[in-house]
């Protein structure tokens, strides 16, 4: 961003003086704020900030409030070599590879601002799943998650006396003098009056759209209403942002159809209940059939998919089928241990049926069918490894282990959205840009509204 000369105006008869507006309080506007603010000082400035958050003081708005806050990191805090050539084989190449490699390159110094800020992170390495990264099966965790990340960048953020902190404004417009430069936002205040808030710069960080019903169903398309959320402070992320950007000429990147869903358990109202381990069993419908490969490739990879495709084509009811083998090396952990429920269980897989919902004979004979369909491939869940059925619709292509030792386990299933795909098209210094390929003067944006993922080919 720009220097900090400040822009003097008047909002609601007050004098302010904003040298940035954030919207937004998650990661994307805290760090921006934080990071600003720090910057000022140590050039030996006072800059204003104002913090612009729809949300109320206290609550745990937004989606970084409720993440766990798993990173792709190596032991060194070293960021997945792999990232980018995933988001380039997934997107069929449109994923902007220079902002992957620029990721790649910032995330240690992101990491070790937030360590020196208190932050702690957890390492650990992963002796049990296939993770897919280039971290030697290393990843890791905030302490606390997303919500003590956030708490301990607003108590650094909080020490300034120069930071105004808005709480239940909700911004609206963009505000842009003649030559098209943005100097401010329009916000509705908790009494539902308007006000305008001037400053030089603004930063939109104010999430996707997945709070949103009416732009869920104009870009992700019929029946998105079914898509619950998967925390509820997504109820913030109604779309202002993406709204704002595109009044003033923003130019967009992303999958506009496309979301992160997650697979979670239909029976708990635990915020974040998600099952993770679906490649290490089957997946069937409410028919008993299944319609997904669960071991098409990592975990990671794949999660998403199949809760898409829950979602899109299965009528958002799926049922995770295991036995004892697998819950007996994987719990407790994160692979099942995400949901506050214990599994479904029964002595036969008719019993297990009965307890989910299921026809017990047509879920009988789907097993008894991928049984036999199994190669005789040693089972290795920390590789791909290539253990498969042959002759099936659709074959597993990867840890098919046979599901025959009682008690047999199973999860009712449902998807339900993390985040949206697609936003506003930003440079790699977070500059909008504009539908004429320029960058719009004063305006950036960061975060989950900058359109970056593109829906898996063939998704």
């Amino acid at each position: 961003m720009e220097g900090n000369d400040s822009v003097i105006t008047r909002s609601s008869g007050a004098l302010t003086k904003y040298d940035l507006i954030v919207v937004g309080s998650g990661f994307a506007g805290c760090m921006t704020t934080l990071n600003f603010l720090e910057h000022a000082k140590s050039l030996g400035k006072s800059a204003t900030v104002a913090l612009v958050e729809a949300g109320k003081e206290g609550e745990r708005c937004g989606a970084s409030r409720w993440t766990p806050a798993f990173f792709r990191l190596d032991k060194d805090n070293k960021f997945d070599s792999n990232f980018k050539n995933e988001m380039k084989l997934v997107s069929n190449g449109l994923a902007d590879q220079a902002y992957c490699e620029k990721l790649e390159t910032e995330v240690p110094h992101t990491v070790q601002f937030l360590l020196d800020h208190g932050v702690k992170v957890q390492h650990q390495t992963e002796n049990n799943v296939y993770l897919g990264f280039d971290t030697d099966q290393n990843f890791a965790k905030g302490d606390g998650g997303g919500y003590a990340i956030i708490l301990k960048l607003f108590e650094h953020i909080s020490s300034f006396p120069n930071v105004e902190i808005m709480w239940e404004t909700n911004a609206e417009q963009l505000l842009t003098l003649d030559d098209g430069t943005i100097h401010g936002v329009r916000v509705r205040k908790n009494n539902g009056y308007l006000s305008e808030i001037f400053g030089k710069q603004v930063m939109l960080s104010c999430g996707g759209f997945e709070g949103n019903r009416e732009m869920m169903a104009q870009y992700v398309g019929p029946r998105s209403e079914q898509l619950g959320l998967v925390a509820p402070g997504l109820k913030y992320n109604t779309g202002y942002g993406l709204k704002m950007g595109l009044q003033v000429g923003a130019a967009t990147a992303g999958s506009f159809h496309g979301l992160h869903c997650e697979l979670v358990d239909t029976r708990s109202s635990k915020p974040e209940a998600t099952v993770w381990g679906h490649s290490f069993g089957i997946v069937v419908n409410e028919h008993s059939k299944r319609f997904y490969d669960e071991g098409n490739r990592s975990l990671f990879a794949t999660c998403e998919v199949i809760a898409y495709e829950t979602w899109r084509d299965q009528n958002q009811k799926a049922y995770f089928i295991t036995d004892a083998p697998i819950m007996d090396r994987f719990r407790p952990g994160w692979v099942y241990g995400t949901t506050d429920l214990e599994p479904e269980e029964g002595d036969t897989i008719e019993d297990l049926a009965e307890k989910l919902g299921l026809n017990p004979k047509e879920l009988k004979q789907t097993l008894d069918e991928y049984n036999s369909s199994i190669d005789n491939k040693e089972f290795n869940p920390t590789v791909l490894d290539g253990k498969r059925t042959n002759g099936l619709t659709p074959n597993k292509t990867n840890w098919a282990n046979p599901i025959r030792v009682a008690p047999f386990y199973g999860y009712p299933l449902t998807a339900k959205v993390v985040f949206t795909f697609g936003g506003l098209k930003v440079d790699l210094d977070s500059r909008v840009i504009s539908t004429t390929g320029t960058p719009i003067p004063g305006l950036y944006c960061a975060g989950e509204l900058s359109g970056f993922y593109y829906n898996e080919v063939n998704s």
